[in-house]
């Protein structure tokens, strides 16, 4: 058993005030983020890894692109949202800090269902 301490994380403040709390681990980076009102994090997407985000608490406009296609959904707490490579921004439209997590990792492929489920 292993307890990674606040102390242990990488700790990033972005321009735009994001903040953000990286764990890095070999096979996968866990990241914890707080995104102040009126903040967006700006367009990007990744060629190799998964990322999935879960909101804790707030809301988020969130925005793709897909097949040349621009679409919007708001994201509240509960909500997972898996990036699937495309082109991606949230937006935090509310006046109060959106708490979430994000999960990156390079997928082998891999049906690993049962073994998650009977470990």
């Amino acid at each position: 058993m292993k307890v990674y301490k606040n102390e242990d994380a990488i700790h990033h403040n972005r321009p735009e005030g994001i903040k953000a709390m990286y764990y890095l681990f070999k096979e996968y980076h866990f990241v914890y983020v707080e995104q102040p009102p009126g903040t967006r994090q700006p367009w990007h997407h990744h060629n190799i890894i998964h990322e999935s985000l879960f909101i804790i608490d707030g809301e988020l406009l969130f925005e793709w692109k897909e097949d040349g296609k621009l679409s919007k959904q708001v994201v509240k707490s509960g909500d997972l949202i898996e990036t699937e490579n495309t082109p991606h921004s949230f937006t935090n439209q509310s006046d109060t800090i959106v708490r979430y997590i994000v999960v990156k990792q390079v997928l082998s492929g891999e049906d690993k269902v049962e073994v998650l489920e009977k470990d």
